[in-house]
């Protein structure tokens, strides 16, 4: 047991430059709440719902992050601070990160029977501060969702996805194949599928306006009256 907290402290200190020591990250809420969930998803699988349901209330007190007993979490789960929101039916895999702010939500059945309505996390996905992930969809292996994106589709592995709604953007060879991209977002690479295109459409647009303006100062010359000839009597 001390030796798999230990590889736990340790996988999160690969992640996270702040702690000096691995008695800092005992400290982290974000650890306790996972250890909370442990208690409390053990009682929800016994189908003591009332106790899984108090152990989750306690931790959410402690910890600002509410994880439902219900939720499959893997091994070595990084939340970094709080204000998280995990559903029922939410699966995690092996060394995921999440940041804060975080939402893996579900969707309300149309037919009120519950079923498979979070998200799945594979192994080694990173979730930036404040997205959203939104429904029974799939984040493939080693996944980036980007701070603040709204993800209601699949994602492929290795994809970083950015943007509301949430779409797929080319980064270089050597940033993909990093093991670690804190936020889930390249910050160095241009994030915004298009942002050339923009720029281009902005010149245009600005050449444009040149023409226009230039056009409107021939009219005015053009429709000036041409000052009158004095006459020599």
């Amino acid at each position: 047991m001390f030796a798999r907290l230990t590889e736990y402290l340790d996988s999160i200190q690969a992640r996270d430059p702040a702690p000096r020591s691995r008695w800092e990250i005992l400290l982290y809420p974000g650890l306790h709440a996972v250890a909370l969930h442990r208690v409390a998803h053990w009682l929800f699988e016994g189908r003591l719902f009332f106790l899984a349901r108090l152990v989750n209330h306690i931790a959410r007190f402690l910890t600002a992050i509410d994880i439902h007993p219900g939720a499959t979490i893997g091994r070595h789960l990084f939340i970094d601070h709080g204000f998280t929101v995990i559903g029922e039916t939410a699966e995690i895999g092996d060394n995921v990160t999440i940041y804060q702010c975080v939402t893996l939500g579900g969707t309300n059945p149309a037919n009120g029977i519950g079923g498979k309505r979070h998200p799945t996390l594979l192994d080694n996905v990173i979730v930036g501060s404040g997205a959203q992930i939104l429904g029974p969809v799939i984040v493939g292996p080693r996944a980036r969702v980007g701070a603040n994106a709204v993800v209601t589709d699949d994602v492929p592995e290795g994809a970083t996805m950015v943007g509301v709604k949430a779409r797929s953007t080319l980064v270089a060879a050597e940033t993909w194949q990093r093991d670690f991209i804190p936020y889930g977002t390249p910050c160095r690479e241009p994030c915004e599928p298009g942002g050339e295109r923009f720029e281009e459409l902005e010149r245009e647009v600005a050449a444009l306006r040149g023409d226009l303006a230039a056009l409107s100062r021939a009219r005015d010359g053009a429709a000036a009256p041409a000052p009158r000839k004095r006459s020599r009597n």
